[in-house]
């Protein structure tokens, strides 16, 4: 079974930065695509980045030349560098991990890091 821990939410001012990370832990599964997601407030769950094994990456378009989504394989660790923060970007996020376990697909989620953005 998978474990993912998030870290490096907080309160930023619009027009600043964070980095989040998510790290991966467990045995006996492969990892495919991992990314980050997003629920602000009375709204439902988007998708924000993913970066699959093979390092092909996908950005919603609200995100697109904002953030940037890296991988490290030998951690099982994604990273979210998200700079240019609008209000707008305020959510808690999650990292999601796409697994193989034993042959069968499972989907793997973080406990969520909240990110405020704010003056």
């Amino acid at each position: 079974q998978a474990q993912l821990v998030e870290s490096g939410g907080g309160l930023v001012q619009p027009g600043g930065s964070l980095r989040l990370s998510c790290a991966a832990s467990g045995s006996s599964f492969s990892i495919t695509t991992m990314g980050w997601y997003r629920q602000a407030p009375g709204k439902e769950r988007e998708l924000v980045a993913t970066m699959g094994s093979s390092r092909s990456t996908y950005y919603d378009d609200s995100v697109k030349g904002r953030f940037t989504i890296s991988r490290d394989n030998a951690k099982n660790t994604v990273y979210l560098q998200m700079n240019s923060l609008k209000p707008e970007d305020t959510a808690v996020y999650y990292c999601n991990a796409h697994v193989n376990q034993g042959g069968r697909w499972l989907d793997y989620w973080g406990q969520g890091t909240q990110v405020t953005v704010s003056s």
